[in-house]
């Protein structure tokens, strides 16, 4: 009897101490939750083109890797250990990269018609479970503390103060709060621009409300919304606040795409200098490209494979396999495996071109 009392009181002891285990340590660490990040990068990325003719925009490369090596690293860096890409135009081009240069869980989702971002993130429905979800947009590279963005007990949307919110979706605030989302208003009431940084908390509820729009067909300005399933989120007592993004680089347009580049290069390491060559930096000078008898920088990246000659080079990217020689670049993007070769000139030259001055 007494045996019998005391494994009694054993098994008590071993339950409570299971609650109280459950109820108070951190889950993720106790548990070892996966964290989940979706990247949707299907878009065309038309307004750099010729680049994306022949190479989809998130593998464009800036400050010495492609944009969406940047956003690979940042989420590893970060403790999450599981992805999502939404691929599209030159997908398969997307899919060998990272396969060939990442060790973490991915899955690849086609979105053949693109209908938005919801659309995007309710095609990754099955790749998603309850546990809370990153999503973070394919063409934008960030410089944010995500642990402390996701350390927050309720969803959070990246925001930046900009002088014309007009350009991007707004969040309305109110006692720390969001109250409203409004994609690209006429008559913004709030200069918080939403950068394309989610962490929400409750996948399941926005898989819903993505559902629900499109069954209704429910569509602003031609396209499935992410935010306004978002908003449909808070509309059901679902409460939202606003994490502070300060380093948010837009690579969508060739003059964004070199601001960042200046902006990301400030924390590149000085390269080691061939004989012959001087460099200003800041600037990234792949081991593997070839720079004889020429000035390199500032801001200025010279890919893999790149081979630059009897040039000066400043505030330019020079592509993978590219070649310039007896040149003067300012303000130019060389693609890949293209040819440049002449006198002082501005350019915005695509992939496999060749371009000579005489």
């Amino acid at each position: 009897m007494e045996s019998l009392t005391r494994r009694k009181i054993g098994l008590f002891g071993k339950g409570f101490f299971v609650i109280f285990m459950i109820a108070f340590l951190p889950a993720r660490g106790f548990f070892n939750i996966r964290m989940r990040a979706i990247i949707p990068v299907a878009g065309v990325g038309s307004r750099l083109r010729p680049h994306t003719y022949t190479v989809p925009k998130v593998l464009l490369n800036v400050a010495g890797k492609p944009i969406i090596g940047h956003i690979m690293d940042k989420i590893i860096e970060n403790g999450i250990d599981e992805a999502t890409i939404v691929i599209g135009y030159l997908g398969e081009k997307i899919k060998d990269y990272i396969l060939d240069h990442y060790q973490i869980k991915v899955d690849f989702v086609e979105q053949e018609e693109r209908l938005g971002l919801g659309h995007a993130i309710f095609l990754s429905r099955h790749t998603i479970s309850r546990s809370p979800i990153l999503i973070i947009l394919g063409d934008t590279i960030f410089d944010v503390d995500l642990k402390a963005m996701m350390g927050n007990s309720h969803s959070v949307l990246g925001v930046h103060k900009v002088d014309d919110p007009r350009r991007f979706g707004v969040a309305e605030t109110q006692n720390g709060f969001i109250s409203k989302l409004v994609e690209k208003p006429e008559n913004p009431k709030s200069d918080l621009a939403v950068v394309g940084l989610y962490y929400v908390t409750q996948p399941q509820i926005l898989i819903e409300t993505l559902k629900e729009m499109i069954r209704a067909n429910i569509r602003t300005k031609g396209e499935f919304q992410l935010t306004d399933a978002l908003q449909m989120m808070i509309d059901r007592g679902e409460k939202m606040t606003t994490f502070d993004v300060q380093g948010w680089y837009d690579c969508g347009k060739p003059e964004t795409l070199l601001s960042t580049n200046q902006q990301l290069l400030r924390n590149a390491p000085r390269p080691v200098v061939p004989d012959g060559v001087v460099v200003q930096a800041p600037v990234f000078i792949s081991p593997k490209a070839t720079v004889e008898h020429s000035v390199v920088g500032p801001n200025t990246t010279v890919a893999e494979g790149a081979t630059v000659r009897n040039s000066i080079i400043r505030n330019s990217i020079v592509s993978e396999g590219a070649t310039v020689a007896d040149a003067l670049l300012e303000d130019s993007i060389v693609g890949s495996n293209a040819l440049v070769r002449g006198s002082y000139k501005r350019i915005n030259i695509g992939d496999s071109s060749e371009l000579e001055f005489y």
